[in-house]
């Protein structure tokens, strides 16, 4: 590598060190999250667009990001299950058939390079399919699939195919694609959305009759969809999926944040059959983002109180608002905005999850800048993990023997990534004792750039 090269590499990671650097902190500890999705925006479609993105959340003060990793029928990650299943190890949502991005690895290598918390987001959960989509899950397992009163796949209140909640492949498939992610990533953790949940106009299909009738001396379902105790039966299976769910995942990794993000209370119930309030109760999950997707500062002053009752007063400092930036008709207001965000601190919760990275980095970058003012306040903490957990990365240096070299790496375990051809991956994750650490790149010279992240997979449960 030539003095040029050497020089502009060692500026950009000092300049790196400057933006992402923690002052004393002044900020109260909060999540400050955004969702991170491959439609109608452009954050993530590409590997320099995710870096440029993940720099420009950390800089204007946000420590979290939630990205989309499970989409439309397809993993965005390579899955041997999905391989199995389907025959398509991943495929991003509107990528051509090649080339394919592990977008998962991506932004989590992204991400922690800037100190930012990654949750890998399950967005799409029992939900197959958009209507028009007929992918290889909805082609090959017709009969995983939940149906109306009428048989039809698609309700005239929801335009998704829905996997049945009850079937145990549809639970199975949930659960194997993300311990894969699991163990494949070095995650801080992983979510659910509101597909976490059975559409009260759906479980008129065979399989479910079937189980309803063993359940109730020969009886069929009721006809009418939202009979309640009709909705709260499968309510109940719904949550039998989130015990199941939960306690494997916690056996799996206990330092991992499993989070949910339903709809809300309690049109939940009513309409997605998604008793998330009896899961707070029971001490399920270890967050709760309600989407609380209204266009003005009135609605959200008016539906929050019914998510803190619905959370508890045991788990409000886990109960972080969904507020929606953009959506269908035009941005929420600055001002009504801001006021959101200044009504959930008021309450104590966890923080708040900007809907969704084009409101925070196309619509909104210079009013949440100077909202957050991390220049002057330091960045807040995430609320529920300990200090320190993803600090910045340490930068190895070329010697003259085609050696990578960093001193004095304090003990822990690393996983060390590798730029080239505009890319980061992962060459290897090793345990260190502390000391020099040491990369030889004989066989390929051809690394622009070689980091060590800590990897968190091992550390110790977390109170």
């Amino acid at each position: 590598m030539n003095l040029l090269a050497r020089t502009t590499r060692r500026l950009a990671a000092v300049a790196l060190a400057a933006a992402c650097a923690t002052p004393a902190l002044a900020a109260d500890p909060e999540v400050r999250g955004t969702w991170m999705t491959t439609t109608a925006n452009d954050a993530i479609s590409t590997p320099q667009k995710t870096a440029e993105s993940m720099k420009r959340l950390r800089d204007m003060g946000l420590n979290t990001v939630y990205v989309e990793c499970w989409k439309n029928g397809y993993t965005e990650f390579p899955s041997a299950t999905m391989d199995k299943l389907v025959g398509v190890p991943m495929k991003i949502n509107g990528a051509p058939a090649e080339p394919q991005r592990d977008l998962l690895q991506e932004t989590v290598i992204e991400a922690h390079r800037n100190g930012l918390v990654h949750i890998a987001w399950f967005e799409y959960g029992f939900m197959a399919a958009f209507k028009d989509t007929h992918n290889s899950l909805r082609k090959q397992y017709p009969e995983w699939m939940t149906t109306t009163r009428d048989g039809e796949l698609v309700s005239d209140q929801n335009p998704f195919v829905w996997m049945n909640p009850l079937r145990p492949e549809s639970r199975d498939l949930i659960i194997a694609i993300v311990k894969e992610a699991v163990v494949q990533y070095d995650l801080d953790g992983v979510q659910l959305d509101d597909r976490i949940a059975w559409p009260v106009t759906m479980g008129y299909d065979p399989y479910t009759i079937e189980v309803y009738k063993a359940e109730h001396n020969g009886a069929e379902p009721p006809a009418d969809p939202r009979d309640p105790a009709w909705v709260q039966w499968r309510a109940d299976k719904v949550s039998e999926f989130a015990e199941r769910f939960h306690r494997e995942l916690k056996e799996l990794r206990p330092n991992l944040i499993v989070s949910i993000s339903p709809a809300i209370w309690d049109w939940c119930l009513t309409n997605y059959a998604c008793d998330w309030k009896r899961w707070s109760h029971e001490g399920l999950m270890d967050e709760y983002i309600p989407q609380i997707y209204r266009t003005t500062y009135d609605r959200v002053e008016e539906d929050w109180p019914a998510q803190l009752a619905a959370a508890g007063p045991d788990r409000v400092h886990q109960l972080i608002a969904g507020l929606r930036l953009v959506g269908e008709g035009p941005p929420t207001t600055w001002d009504d905005y801001r006021k959101k965000i200044e009504l959930v601190r008021s309450t104590n919760a966890g923080g708040h999850c900007h809907w969704f990275s084009r409101g925070v980095l196309e619509v909104y970058p210079e009013e949440l800048t100077l909202f957050y003012d991390v220049i002057n306040t330091g960045h807040a903490a995430h609320p529920n993990l300990p200090e320190g957990w993803r600090p910045l990365p340490i930068v190895m240096e070329p010697d003259d023997q085609s050696m990578w070299v960093a001193k004095d790496v304090p003990a822990g375990d690393y996983r060390q990534i590798v730029m080239r051809n505009g890319q980061w991956s992962v060459e290897k994750r090793f345990s260190h004792p502390g000391g020099d650490v040491f990369f030889t790149d004989h066989i390929r010279q051809d690394a622009v750039a070689v980091e060590l992240l800590v990897d968190r997979r091992n550390a110790k449960p977390f109170e």
